[in-house]
């Protein structure tokens, strides 16, 4: 469904529509509310305000032109309608994720560490098998990421690196497009308009009524999250991962030639 947009020209206070006439525009018309005159100069304070008191809105502050931007985000009650459904689809992320790297992994004959995946992925990055193709998929490695989108049917995934074996990392804009992009999903049964703001608040709600976490990752300071019913997997923590690092290190060292030991004066 295509979303309709309202624009109105703003000269005056008395023209910024009210907080009541704009909590209830549905959510399949934005708002964009452009400014005129010496009201310009007040439109970052005036967005300020309207972010504040528009809770479950995306309010932005063009950058370039002086306008702003108003989109009623996807509701608690729509995804709670719909729990099961965001629930299945997380759980098909972390299968379809889990498939299509360990192929990867095999047509490129790569050796996984799998307590930290990026670590063997970030060898792809300095070379040309960084993008590729594996079956019906093309692949981009990047960032934290291994991104496939598949030729035949235009899916996408991005399939996280960086939290051990648990290849079913939510994060909010990649999770929204992987799901407007399956095929199977639609036509989807509540509608994702703002792809990264809706995921937030999908993502929050389902983390509330219990059916996605937060879980660690291998790096620190930062979180995944993950559909609740799964098989879990241990993940390392950076400290963990540290150590582990020193240690082979040392057992990799050769020890140092002691040439008293070699002739025998000293054992």
């Amino acid at each position: 469904m295509n979303r309709t947009t309202d624009i109105i020209s703003i000269n005056t206070f008395e023209q910024i529509p009210t907080l009541e006439s704009i909590r209830a525009i549905p959510r399949e018309r934005t708002l964009k509310l452009v400014f005129e005159n010496e009201l310009q100069i007040q439109i970052e304070a005036i967005g300020q305000n309207l972010k504040k008191e528009l809770s479950g809105f995306q309010v932005a502050v063009h950058t370039v032109n002086p306008e702003i931007n108003i989109a009623k985000l996807i509701t608690h009650q729509e995804i709670e309608d719909n729990q099961d459904f965001f629930e299945q689809c997380a759980k098909d992320y972390r299968q379809l994720g889990e498939e299509l790297l360990f192929k990867l992994v095999d047509k490129l004959g790569l050796k996984l560490n799998k307590d930290f995946p990026m670590e063997t992925f970030n060898e792809l990055k300095l070379d040309k098998r960084r993008t590729g193709k594996v079956e019906n998929w093309r692949y981009y490695v990047h960032g934290f990421h291994c991104g496939f989108e598949n030729n035949k049917t235009g899916q996408i995934i991005e399939v996280p690196l960086f939290i051990g074996l648990e290849f079913g990392d939510l994060d909010p804009y990649f999770f929204t497009s992987y799901i407007k992009s399956t095929p199977q999903y639609n036509p989807l049964p509540v509608e994702i308009f703002e792809d990264y703001a809706d995921g937030v608040v999908i993502n929050e709600k389902m983390i509330s009524l219990g059916k996605f976490e937060r879980i660690s990752s291998n790096v620190g300071n930062h979180n995944g999250i993950v559909v609740a019913d799964r098989q879990k997997v241990a993940i390392k923590s950076y400290e963990e991962l540290n150590r582990l690092d020193e240690l082979q290190n040392k057992q990799n060292e050769k020890p140092k030639f002691n040439f008293w030991k070699f002739i025998g004066l000293k054992k």
